[in-house]
C-alpha cells in the first residue's frame, strides 16, 4: 500500500542516486589519480563533463533508425526504474512488492539490450563488436545473479529484495555463512563485469580492439551521449548500492521510517557505496585488463560460485516452509 514515508524514501533513493552517481564516478577515478600519483580531476569532474555535453547539438548517423535515438532515454530509464525499486535508502518503497531479484534482472538487461541493438543499428564494425561482446557478457552475467540470488532468498523463503535485507538485518550470522561468502564473491564479479570495470573492460581505454562499452557509443554526441554517462554511471551506483545493503544491510530503513530514519538510511548508504567504490577503484590501478577470451572463463567461474552459494544454502537452511 502506498504511504508517505514509503514514497518518500522511494524518491529519496532515486534522486539520490541520480544525484551521486556522477558523483560516485568521480571519487573512483580521483582514487585512481591518487594511487597512480597524479593530481586527478575532482570528484566533480564527471558533472563537469555532463554539463558540457549538454550544451553540444546531437549528431544522428545516417541511416540509423529509432532504435538509436531511443537506446539513451531505454538506458536511463531502467536505472532510475531500478534504482526506484533496489532496497537502497528504505525497505519500504510502493515498488517493494514488485522488488523481485528476476524483475529487477530483466529490468537490468532490458537497457542491456537497447544499447547493443543501438550499437549494431550503426551499421558500423566497432558498434557491431561492442554490441556482440556486451550481449555475450550479459549471457553469462544474468544467470549468474539469480543463482546467487537465490542463494540468499533460500533464508528468506522470499525472492523479495527488500525481505532479503530485512532478513539479514535481523540475523547478523547469515552473513557470515558460507553460502553468502560464495554469493559475496560471484556478485562482485558480475558487478564488475556488468558495469565495464577492470579486468573485464577498461572505463579509460578508446583502443578499438579493446573496447567494449566504449565500441557501443562511439557514434553519440551531445545530450544523447550525456545520458548515456549518466545512466551508466547510475547503474554501477545501484549495483554497488544492491551489493553493500544484501551483506551489510545494517543502517537501511525500515517501511514507516520518518524523516530522520530516511536521512539516516541516505547517509548508510552513500558511506558503504563511497566505501565499496574506493575498494574497487583501489584494485583496479593493480589490475591488468584480461584477454576477450578469458573473460567467459571468468564469468564462468563467477557462475559456479554462485550455484555453489544456492547449494550450500539449501542444504544449511532447507527448503521454504
Amino acid at each position: 500500500m502506498l504511504s508517505v514515508s514509503g514514497v518518500a524514501g522511494m524518491v529519496t533513493q532515486v534522486v539520490g542516486v541520480a544525484a551521486g552517481a556522477p558523483l560516485l564516478v568521480g571519487w573512483m577515478r580521483q582514487v585512481r589519480a591518487r594511487l597512480e600519483g597524479r593530481a586527478g580531476p575532482g570528484p566533480a569532474q564527471p558533472w563537469r563533463d555532463l554539463r558540457k555535453q549538454l550544451h553540444k547539438q546531437n549528431i544522428t548517423p545516417d541511416g540509423t533508425t529509432v532504435v538509436f535515438a531511443a537506446a539513451p532515454v531505454v538506458l536511463a530509464g531502467t536505472s532510475l526504474v531500478i534504482a526506484a525499486i533496489v532496497p537502497g535508502v528504505t525497505t519500504g518503497s510502493p515498488l517493494d512488492r514488485v522488488g523481485d531479484l528476476f524483475a529487477v534482472v530483466g529490468v537490468l538487461l532490458l537497457g542491456t539490450v537497447a544499447l547493443a541493438l543501438a550499437g549494431l543499428d550503426t551499421g558500423t564494425a566497432f558498434g557491431g563488436m561492442g554490441a556482440s561482446r556486451v550481449v555475450t557478457i550479459a549471457a553469462l552475467v544474468e544467470p549468474t545473479i539469480l543463482v546467487a540470488g537465490v542463494a540468499l532468498s533460500v533464508p528468506a523463503h522470499s525472492s523479495n529484495l527488500g525481505r532479503i535485507v530485512a532478513t539479514t538485518a535481523a540475523d547478523p550470522g547469515l552473513v557470515a555463512s558460507p553460502a553468502a561468502a560464495l554469493a559475496f564473491a560471484a556478485l562482485a564479479v558480475v558487478v564488475v563485469a556488468e558495469t565495464g570495470r577492470l579486468p573485464v573492460d577498461n572505463p579509460a581505454t578508446h583502443l578499438e580492439l579493446t573496447m567494449v562499452h566504449e565500441a557501443m557509443i562511439l557514434e553519440y554526441t551531445g545530450p544523447r551521449l550525456a545520458l548515456i554517462e549518466w545512466a551508466a554511471a547510475m547503474r554501477l551506483t545501484v549495483l554497488l548500492t544492491l551489493l553493500v545493503n544484501l551483506f551489510v544491510p545494517w543502517g537501511v530503513a525500515g517501511a514507516g521510517a520518518g524523516p530522520a530514519g530516511l536521512l539516516v538510511g541516505l547517509g548508510a548508504v552513500a558511506f558503504k557505496v563511497a566505501a565499496l567504490g574506493t575498494a574497487l577503484a583501489a584494485a583496479e590501478v593493480f589490475l591488468a585488463k584480461l584477454r576477450l577470451f578469458r573473460v567467459p572463463e571468468l564469468l564462468a567461474g563467477s557462475f559456479l560460485l554462485g550455484l555453489l552459494a544456492a547449494t550450500t544454502s539449501y542444504f544449511l537452511t532447507g527448503p521454504a516452509g
